[in-house]
């Protein structure tokens, strides 16, 4: 999964930025509708549909962490990112899934742990 990238966002759109609310990752809302989220997209589906990625991201986040070679970091395993592609992952991200995505995680066997510090190792 991780050998692909995600686009680094230039300042100027820095106020836009929105992290996924799943995996963390950083984007523009316009990258997020352009392709979706890389990591969860399957699971997701924000491409295309502007209501889903103000559901499924948030601009309420802290911190951001370039992730260059997440198989060889250990802030990428820290962080539970390293399985994903490269690209800027917030430190913490403050909400929640939606109840049909958490729905559809347990459906496939996988625990969601809220990125907002909550749940800890």
């Amino acid at each position: 999964m991780s050998q692909g990238q995600a686009s680094i966002p230039t300042q100027p759109r820095a106020k836009q930025l929105r992290a996924c609310l799943l995996c963390s990752i950083v984007q523009t809302p316009a990258d997020f509708r352009k392709h979706g989220c890389p990591n969860c997209e399957e699971i997701m589906g924000m491409k295309g549909y502007a209501d889903r990625i103000q559901s499924c991201t948030t601009t309420h986040f802290e911190g951001v962490i370039a992730v260059i070679n997440p198989e060889d970091s250990w802030v990428a395993r820290w962080q539970r990112t390293s399985k994903y592609v490269r690209g800027m992952y917030a430190v913490r991200v403050k909400g929640r899934i939606p109840e049909d995505v958490e729905a559809e995680l347990e459906s496939r066997n996988i625990r969601y742990r809220p990125r907002d510090g909550t749940d800890q190792d």
